[in-house]
């Protein structure tokens, strides 16, 4: 498993997830458990993980899907 995004942020990657999983990928988020433990400092942060060989596809799409957000909030 490779990781494709990493963040604190449990709303952002819970749609991250829900993109990657509409487009057919196995992702899952790992750290939650850990990023909590450690408390708010944010040190540890949640990572969202695929199959290494879909590792490529899954990143240009979670650019993808975060350049889509940005574009439409500078409009």
């Amino acid at each position: 498993m490779q990781a494709v995004y990493k963040s604190n942020d449990p709303v952002e990657l819970g749609w991250l997830l829900s993109v990657l999983h509409d487009a057919g990928f196995e992702a899952v988020i790992l750290d939650t458990h850990t990023s909590i433990v450690e408390g708010s400092v944010g040190a540890i942060p949640r990572r969202i993980v695929v199959p290494d060989a879909d590792k490529d596809a899954a990143r240009a799409l979670v650019e993808q899907a975060l350049h889509s957000i940005v574009g439409n909030v500078n409009k």
